[in-house]
């Protein structure tokens, strides 16, 4: 077992469930049996030997390879105040994810072998697989490249600054030439911050009429283009995060066409959400890349429902109270997430779009995975790790926010009746969440 990564207890019999793996093409009623951490066998309802110590009765459940959520900030070190990696790996398990990738932006910033390893020390209490995205540049100051091969040694599975995006083209060029030596992608925030600066929503006739300074979509469709034509040249993974605008989806859309290897995430507020919940100065609605136009967001939907888009991910970004319950103007931006993602996919995508489940959980799961090379995750096969999520697609439920498991809560979605939920999280072959 790899550091970071959660140790299993027992050996499970997951009877009757309806077994969807997009890896392989699966979608049937099954039983899968775990031992020792691992997926031993998946078969006809009633075939397997029953010799698992534990039998989860899953009839009427989703049996689906463990979410990965490519995009998390846990806030430790320097912010636990806000969050703990014990706290928001408890809030991904609640919410079905198995494994979750945190960001480098915390005090001090992730660009060494040093701080990505004492993320992953057991002593932090990770409920779920912790796989740290380690800083591309020293500091995050978009100059000096960090030691990319010790930060992948130490368990890095990616380099971003994000939340401060490369604006230096020679510095991005360098950054994806020395990612593609070692197979990593390179995750970039796209947003050119000498248009954004002062910003804090989108621009258009919702900030005209709000009195509020916006922030173009072009500021984050240039840094998009940009990073493809580089991408293109050195041949290396390129991957967006949080891609917001039509303009930036459009890029996209070429250049995989023109075969340039590059992946994009949407998160579920910038496929659910437009700019018109800001109407009331709401700070929960306060995110960075901002909520977009209607136009925008139906760009995303539509992005999902083609194709274009490799993942869905949170950017699950807690807050203080007191960070949130300020004028708009001078509220942090982010929102948490992790708990209700997979509702949020299947309420509005599969039920109302009619995304297949199997869809849904590919961008939830198998696609990730892909994304930052971990082939024994995102699948059902034999061999692989028992991160398994169990669900109820047709239960509805609505989400509490006073109860989340994360130390903060600055999430609009309170309140709100969704479908999908979570029964069992499991984590190495071990029940880590049981809802």
């Amino acid at each position: 077992m790899k550091s970071g990564e959660v140790g299993f207890s027992e050996n499970i019999l997951i009877a009757g469930g309806r077994v969807v793996d997009p890896s392989q093409g699966i979608d049937a009623l099954m039983d899968v049996l775990v031992r020792d951490g691992r997926i031993a066998d998946v078969a006809a309802p009633g075939s397997l030997k029953n010799s698992a110590s534990h039998t989860i009765k899953a009839r009427g459940l989703i049996v689906a390879p463990g979410l990965i959520d490519l995009h998390v900030h846990l806030r430790e070190p320097g912010q636990s105040h806000k969050e703990t990696i014990a706290s928001g790996t408890a809030a991904a398990a609640a919410g079905g994810f198995t494994s979750v990738c945190t960001m480098p932006n915390t005090a001090p910033v992730n660009d060494s072998a040093e701080v990505t390893q004492w993320m992953q020390n057991p002593e932090r209490g990770a409920k779920v697989n912790v796989f740290p995205v380690a800083a591309a540049t020293i500091g995050s100051l978009g100059q000096q490249l960090s030691d990319y091969k010790a930060l992948q040694s130490a368990g890095a599975v990616g380099v971003s600054d994000d939340g401060k995006p490369i604006l230096e083209d020679d510095v991005m060029r360098q950054v994806l030439a020395a990612a593609l030596k070692l197979g990593l992608p390179v995750i970039q925030h796209a947003e050119d911050t000498r248009m954004t600066a002062g910003r804090p929503m989108n621009e258009g006739p919702m900030s005209f009429r709000l009195g509020l300074r916006g922030q173009p979509t072009e500021a984050e469709a240039r840094i998009v283009r940009r990073d493809i034509d580089l991408a293109a040249q050195t041949g290396a993974h390129l991957h967006i995060a949080h891609i917001s605008a039509a303009a930036s989806l459009a890029a996209v859309r070429d250049a995989k066409s023109r075969n340039v290897h590059v992946t994009c995430e949407v998160t579920p507020h910038h496929f659910l959400f437009t700019e018109e919940e800001v109407a009331g100065y709401d700070t929960r609605f306060k995110m960075n890349p901002p909520l977009r136009s209607g136009s925008d967001r139906e760009a995303m939907v539509a992005g999902l429902l083609d194709g274009t888009i490799d993942a869905i991910a949170t950017d699950h970004a807690p807050h203080a109270y007191y960070e949130k319950e300020v004028e708009f103007d001078r509220a942090a931006f982010g929102i948490t997430g992790l708990e209700v993602a997979l509702g949020i996919a299947i309420s509005y995508l599969h039920r109302q779009k009619g995304m297949p489940l199997s869809t849904v959980i590919a961008l939830l799961s198998t696609k990730p995975a892909s994304i930052i090379s971990q082939s024994l995750r995102g699948t059902l096969a034999k061999g692989a790790h028992a991160d398994i999520t169990l669900f109820d697609p047709k239960k509805q439920w609505t989400y509490n926010v006073s109860k989340t498991r994360s130390l903060s809560k600055n999430c609009p979605y309170d309140g709100m009746k969704m479908y999908g939920k979570v029964t069992h999280t499991m984590v190495g072959g071990r029940i880590v969440h049981e809802g």
